[in-house]
């Protein structure tokens, strides 16, 4: 089955969302929303999230899932407000355990915080499988960016997060704490294992050097024979080696501190104080 996919690209975090449609149907899940965070201010905003919703109003869509494939480090996630406008459900790999516990720590946030994934209506493992309408879904668990990444593959798509990028940019940075160049290997090995066909939609897209337009589609044929990291002949020492040398020169995602706050939570802020105010924390020499 091939679903009817609808990217929604981000500005601001070069995030892309998606509304995958069922062909033969009404149903759709969204996977990796965004809510508008500016950090000098404070504010959230909800003009990417409204786009989203307006397009499954104007279609006449019923969503069925929210699906995060991991906890965004630089963007937070719209997946409440979405779920209080639209409904669906919230799911994520259950490995977001591990992220909940490291984090958790990270912000001191104390034992009110729940470590088990309860924020989320469903923890997804490897091999699951569950329908869109009349489509079904298949989880692959493929850490190495982060502990709890998942691919989806839903009917000839795979929604792969920051596993793998398009081509000719790469794939995800492995130095968040959880994160191994190594379990990223193996992770593109099995997506790559897909049929050639299968088309790829990657979570984000930076314009490489060369291209002028942004991009976010391609399928596992071009990712074998052009991928710069992981194509070609490219074996697990050399990914490995170039990946560690690498994501040591990066700087932390500009939103990397109330992205980890809020997505760990399912995308809700951390409860407010007694006067009803929200604050989020920022640890000193934490990161």
């Amino acid at each position: 089955m091939t679903p009817k996919v609808t990217g929604f690209f981000d500005d601001a975090t070069n995030t892309i969302s998606y509304v995958v449609q069922d062909p033969q149907g009404s149903a759709c899940a969204i996977v990796d929303s965004v809510l508008d965070f500016d950090y000098s201010s404070g504010r959230t905003d909800t003009k990417s999230a409204d786009a989203v919703i307006a397009f499954v109003k104007e279609n006449g869509l019923e969503v069925q899932w929210l699906l995060e494939s991991h906890v965004h480090a630089d963007h937070l996630s719209a997946a409440p407000y979405l779920q209080d406008a639209l409904g669906g459900k919230i799911g994520i790999g259950d490995r977001i355990q591990v992220v909940q516990d490291t984090f958790g720590k990270v912000f001191n946030e104390g034992t009110e915080f729940q470590r088990d994934g309860s924020q989320f209506d469903k923890l997804f493992v490897e091999g699951d499988s569950f329908h869109i309408g009349q489509m079904r879904a298949d989880v692959l668990h493929t850490p190495g960016h982060t502990p709890a990444c998942l691919t989806y593959v839903i009917g000839d798509a795979a929604f792969v997060g920051d596993t793998l990028f398009m081509p000719d940019f790469g794939t995800a940075r492995c130095d968040f704490p959880g994160g191994s160049s190594e379990l990223l290997y193996d992770s593109v090995q099995k997506i790559l294992a897909l049929a050639d066909e299968t088309r790829i939609f990657v979570g984000h897209d930076y314009k490489a050097p060369g291209r002028d337009d942004y991009a976010w589609e391609t399928t596992v044929g071009e990712q074998k024979a052009k991928n710069v990291h992981v194509g070609g002949d490219a074996t697990k020492d050399s990914f490995v080696e170039m990946r560690n040398a690498r994501d040591a020169t990066l700087a932390m995602p500009k939103l990397i501190i109330p992205s980890l706050q809020v997505n760990m939570r399912a995308g809700q802020m951390p409860p407010a104080d007694e006067d009803g105010k929200v604050f989020l924390k920022v640890p000193v020499n934490g990161l």
